[in-house]
């Protein structure tokens, strides 16, 4: 609940700065973030996540949370000095000199951000759930504030800059004082320090592989195009976090429930859990999908206003992400011990991208980077689902592609979704002029998604329960619960 909520808020920074930054400084604000969150997430090298595995499996906390925190200041530094040194040539790559009046901010905000990354998992792995939800909740308000506040009061994007390097600062500190509080032990264990690291380093591997290929695209437009078209194009980028919120918890569900059955001696079950699993996914991915790629323009019209609208056709095949998250397959791979599967698809996804997004940006422009993007995806995906009938297989029980697919819920779901796309498609022809007539104001501006989004909904679920399908059983399924 603390994540759905800090969601809302962290939704909401970049639709207030597409508002009130020039489309320069918009661009150069996504530029800076770029590279600040491709360190945060490569170098902290799977040692934070470790205290996943370790904390509940010792009662000596205190060296594994010590030796987090200080490797991740070591990290923070390592990740300021690589600003300090290399954002010269990242400014000429971006043909954005203005990158380079944030440097010291810049430097000071990733230090402070990957040196605090261990606050909210240390506590979360201790089992202090609600002292961690709290940190969330306040954290992230405070970020939310201080990126908006300032330029709402018509500080320039430096003013914002400086703001949350504050707050880093800040949060560095409190990550020190809040994680080692109640924890026995010295602050450092060699031998265990090297078993985290030993832990970690397969993580950390893919990392290296998975974040910079994730971001190729991103980089690759933004060193061929200006600041103001590289923030049209992380506009059309955008993504609601529905994904996450559904998919992570479906996923680790999905893993409980397979490590119970393989305990009880009941492998051959595992088919069905993922077929349920994937099929719940599925009524709420696809619809989702349909309608942000059917009510496109008034989506990004409503939420960023009208000079973003070149971004609509960015926007709809970005979409495609929310389609391949129906299947959770890295969740099942793992727990099936077959880690190996979701490496190598990194590795074929990042040898992909390369040329592709090379050869799109150059060839294809802003359309070329996102295309790039998506048949990567689609790689990866596939070489996940090559490896999935085996991992679900028994020697009982062989099983092929076509047996492991929740085909009722994909068709279900796909009729339901198709028809109401079309009934948006439909309005969108039929209201136009009606459209072009409304006052101006944020409420007026979102009356046409608004009311896009009612026939939608009522057009999906009007077809689901004519195919006998009754959606609230379907949601009630998706909520997590507790291993008994």
């Amino acid at each position: 609940m603390a994540r759905l909520f800090t969601a809302g808020l962290t939704l909401s920074i970049p639709l207030v700065l597409a508002r009130v930054l020039h489309l320069d400084e918009y661009g150069t604000y996504y530029q800076l973030f770029l590279v600040a969150t491709t360190l945060y997430y490569v170098l902290p090298f799977g040692v934070v996540q470790s205290l996943y595995y370790f904390l509940p499996r010792t009662q000596e906390k205190r060296p594994f949370v010590g030796q987090t925190l200080l490797f991740m200041s070591g990290a923070g530094l390592v990740g300021a000095a690589l600003i300090w040194g290399l954002l010269d040539h990242v400014a000429a790559w971006f043909s954005n000199p203005a990158l380079l009046e944030h440097r010291g901010t810049l430097a000071a905000y990733t230090a402070f951000l990957i040196g605090s990354f261990p606050l909210e998992v240390s506590l979360t792995a201790q089992g202090r759930t609600r002292a961690s939800a709290a940190v969330y909740l306040v954290s992230d308000a405070l970020r939310a504030c201080v990126m908006v506040v300032p330029p709402l009061l018509g500080a320039p994007l430096h003013g914002l800059m400086v703001a949350v390097a504050v707050f880093a600062a800040l949060r560095y500190g409190a990550t020190w004082l809040v994680s080692l509080r109640g924890v026995t032990g010295p602050l450092v264990r060699g031998a265990l320090f090297r078993e985290q690291l030993a832990y970690s380093a397969p993580f950390g591997a893919a990392m290296l592989l998975a974040v910079p290929q994730q971001n190729a695209h991103l980089y690759m437009v933004a060193g061929a195009v200006a600041p103001a078209m590289y923030a049209m194009y992380r506009v059309g980028c955008f993504q609601l976090p529905v994904v996450d919120l559904l998919y992570t918890p479906t996923s680790e569900v999905l893993m409980v429930r397979l490590g119970e059955l393989e305990r009880e001696g009941r492998l051959e079950e595992g088919v069905e859990a993922f077929r349920d699993a994937a099929g719940r996914l599925a009524y709420v991915f696809l619809p989702f999908a349909a309608f942000l790629f059917a009510a496109a323009p008034e989506f990004i019209g409503a939420l960023f206003g009208e000079k973003f609208l070149p971004a609509v056709p960015v926007f709809r095949v970005s979409v495609l992400g929310v389609v391949l998250s129906i299947l959770p397959m890295d969740g099942t791979l793992r727990a099936r011990g077959l880690t190996r599967a979701i490496f190598v698809s990194y590795a074929v996804k990042a040898g992909v991208t390369v040329p592709l997004v090379v050869l799109g940006v150059r060839h294809l422009g802003l359309m070329g980077g996102i295309g790039s993007w998506a048949v990567a995806e689609v790689v990866g995906k596939l070489l996940l689902l090559i490896r999935l009938p085996a991992a679900l297989s028994t020697p009982e029980r062989p099983l092929g592609l076509l047996d492991i697919l929740p085909w009722p819920a994909l068709g279900r779901a796909s009729l339901a979704a198709g028809a109401a796309g079309a009934a948006v498609f439909v309005l969108r022809t039929g209201a136009e002029g009606a459209w072009g007539h409304l006052p101006a104001g944020f409420l007026w501006r979102v009356l046409p998604l608004a009311v896009a989004g009612v026939l939608f909904v009522v057009g999906y679920v009007g077809v689901l329960y004519a195919a006998g399908v009754r959606p609230l059983a379907v949601l009630a399924g998706l909520r997590p619960r507790r291993a008994v």
